[in-house]
């Protein structure tokens, strides 16, 4: 497994978050979860402007072996997109935690991000996943 960055939160459903420091979150998906699904072909990503519960599915990545919903970690509206997957989104399984972003959410309610796990919590779940 990879290193997994330390400054992150994670869902269950392998996204992951970056807080900003703005009231804005970064978002996109583990490098395990890409190695899971192996080449990505097609990245599906939510519209600027469109607000999302948390949960709800925002996005789609589409490879080789399957297409796999993406889920809003927390409830906010899209800030920005990561354009440049449209035409490559084999990025994301080459830089899953940086230039492989999905999208950016301006966050409705930030205690939401407390009920993310920390890097190590999406660690030991892993982990356990695999064994």
């Amino acid at each position: 497994m990879s290193e997994i960055p330390g400054d992150l939160k994670f869902m269950k459903s392998h996204e992951w978050v970056r807080v900003e420091g703005d009231g804005k979150v970064t978002v996109g998906i583990s490098d395990h979860a890409q190695g899971q699904l192996g080449d990505l072909v097609y990245v599906e990503l939510p519209e600027p402007g469109d607000h999302f519960d948390a949960g709800a599915a925002i996005a789609v990545v589409e490879s080789v072996k399957a297409a796999s919903d993406i889920y809003a970690p927390v409830a906010g509206t899209v800030v920005s997109v990561n354009e440049a997957l449209t035409d490559t989104p084999e990025t994301v399984n080459e830089d899953a935690f940086g230039e492989g972003w999905l999208f950016t959410l301006e966050v409705d309610d930030a205690d939401q991000l407390n009920e993310l796990m920390d890097a190590d919590a999406y660690a030991r779940m892993v982990e356990a996943d695999e064994g």
